[in-house]
């Protein structure tokens, strides 16, 4: 089954989609960036559930309720460790193990941000041409999706990310 892939700018926190991704630490506490907006956008019992979850081995996911936000879940993808780097091998896997977690909940759209490029430091446009390289090459498998995200919070991703995805 192959699904549509969209890039937006915009919050992740406010996309049309039964659930949004996390770019999480292994240990699945929310700092900044991404998981900071989640957590203030759904509160704290959204981090309470993952942290339970935690910690975890980077580039596997876990999925916690939505809190107040309107999703059927978080998926929260360990796209590093606690020294807070990532790496392209991380990214991917942390990418797949999301889509195989939204597959186990039968979800129909996802919206994925950028994976470690806030805090891991990670340069955007490799994060762009693998991650929608993963995508696509999950199109296969895919059982329940028909719509994959890619939200971006700004104009500097959002090129990125619709270069790779034009690719």
């Amino acid at each position: 089954m192959s699904y549509r892939i969209e890039i937006i700018k915009g919050d992740i926190t406010t996309m049309e989609v039964e659930a949004i991704v996390n770019a999480a630490n292994n240990e699945l506490w929310m700092g900044s960036g991404v998981a900071g907006a989640i957590r203030s956008a759904g509160g704290e019992i959204i981090e309470t559930e993952a942290m339970a979850k935690g910690p975890i081995i980077p580039g596997q996911a876990v999925y916690t309720t939505a809190g107040k936000l309107p999703y059927k879940a978080v998926i929260h993808a360990a796209v590093m460790g606690q020294n807070l780097r990532t790496s392209d091998k991380l990214i991917r896997q942390a990418t797949i193990a999301s889509l195989n977690t939204a597959e186990s909940l039968k979800l129909k759209s996802l919206a994925f941000p950028a994976f470690g490029t806030g805090v891991g430091g990670f340069p955007m446009k490799a994060c762009a041409n693998i991650m929608v390289k993963a995508v696509r090459g999950y199109e296969d498998i895919s059982k329940s999706l028909v719509k994959v995200l890619f939200c971006l919070f700004d104009e500097y991703g959002y090129q990125f990310f619709k270069e790779a995805a034009e690719r």
